[in-house]
């Protein structure tokens, strides 16, 4: 039997500059390749998935179509990092243990 791996995972943007910085910073990922159209980011011991960066012109209205969990040792300090990076708190779990 084939063994599956997820490979990459895709986000489309509608910028593509703002969202390579923060993901390479927040995951410590390096940048693969890019295009004016679309950019690679991969894990520096290439381990994990690699994100997938996909400009697109449309803007999306409602729920996001994807999300990542990303399990972390420190939710606190993690949350309080990817913040300073850009990122807002739009959910919090209501009580420990906090996972991602």
């Amino acid at each position: 039997m084939a063994r599956y791996r997820v490979r990459q995972i895709v986000f489309d943007v509608n910028q593509l500059d703002p969202m390579v910085d923060f993901w390479a910073a927040a995951l410590a990922y390096e940048l693969d390749h890019r295009t004016a159209e679309y950019a690679v980011l991969r894990d520096p011991e290439e381990v994990e998935p690699r994100v997938f960066l996909q400009l697109v012109q449309e803007t999306k209205t409602g729920k996001n179509g994807a999300h990542v969990d990303i399990e972390v040792p420190d939710e606190q300090e993690t949350v309080d990092r990817l913040v300073g990076l850009g990122a807002r708190v739009l959910w919090r779990e209501d009580s420990p243990p906090y996972h991602w």
